[in-house]
């Protein structure tokens, strides 16, 4: 790919995107991948039986301390890909079965992911995403994307900057989730019960904050008919948390018990909720560049 300008993330870096890694995320023109493989720990209605064709990007807008990728995330680990070889590693996951192709963490690529996406494909597209969005940037993926799967993980600009470097992570993410619902409108399944298009939000629940939890609750009730909520219990003392007593923990079962008894009494009965159980190491991928290489 040519050098390019980026302002693809909320950051806004302006960064000269080419050979060399610049701009928050640290990366070039080029997508690097650490991961694509067949997934089957997603929503049942990504994964089903056959798997989602999950496809890691390293980088990240955001520098979530608790971040389970955060191999990826932070330290940039990963292989640089052409976008001829990204589009490739599309149709060898859909030749594997997969049900979708799922672009996880994909935002600091938008330019690359436009290239290798011209033409469509014959699965959906999922744009699994932090949630930290700019609408100019998604207004581009129209058309191109099917499923947004977007993380709403806060509304209070304290936690967002303390926890992942972005106090206005809401200011972004909640008009973005709103142009999100725009371009699907309402979930949409197949035949197999499967997702065809739609806006899947998820939101984990972090220890301590199990009322900013039930504010999120209420502002996807009042804001986004027609999305279902994916409420996550997944969170493990993960990535660098040393220093926030309050992340050095799990969630306990009273927080988690608040915050789901509060999403039933506001009717939000479209989606998924994680066991507790579900809070273990088990289900974080392993890094490794599987399907990534020729």
């Amino acid at each position: 790919m040519k050098p390019y300008i980026c302002d693809a993330c909320p950051r806004m870096c302006h960064a000269m995107r080419g050979e060399v890694g610049e701009g928050f995320c640290r990366m070039g023109a080029e997508p690097v991948l650490a991961r694509a493989a067949l997934h089957f720990d997603e929503e049942p209605v990504i994964s089903g039986e056959r798997g989602s064709g999950a496809v890691f990007f390293s980088g990240c807008a955001l520098r979530c301390r608790f971040c389970q990728n955060y191999p990826i995330s932070h330290d940039g680990f990963g292989q640089k890909v052409s976008v001829e070889r990204l589009r490739e590693i599309y149709y060898e996951l859909i030749g594997q079965g997969a049900n979708n192709i799922n672009l996880v963490n994909p935002t600091h690529f938008t330019e690359a992911i436009l290239e290798s996406l011209e033409g469509g494909l014959p699965v959906p597209v999922v744009w699994n995403t932090g949630g930290y969005e700019r609408v100019e940037t998604l207004q581009r993926l129209e058309g191109k994307v099917q499923v947004y799967l977007p993380d709403l993980k806060y509304i209070r600009r304290d936690s967002a900057r303390k926890y992942s470097a972005a106090k206005n992570y809401f200011d972004f993410a909640g008009p973005a989730l709103k142009e999100m619902l725009r371009q699907t409108g309402p979930v949409v399944l197949d035949d197999e019960g499967l997702i065809k298009s739609g806006v899947i939000v998820r939101h984990l629940i972090l220890p301590g904050c199990a009322e900013e939890s039930m504010e999120i609750l209420d502002w996807i009730a009042d804001n986004l008919p027609g999305a279902w909520v994916s409420l996550m219990a997944q969170y493990l003392p993960f990535g660098n948390v040393k220093g926030l007593d309050e992340l050095e923990r799990r969630v306990t079962q009273e927080e988690y018990d608040l915050v789901v008894d509060h999403l039933m009494d506001l009717g939000l009965e479209d989606g998924f909720v994680q066991e507790l159980s579900s809070s273990d190491e088990k289900y974080i991928p392993a890094f490794d560049l599987t399907g990534v290489n020729t």
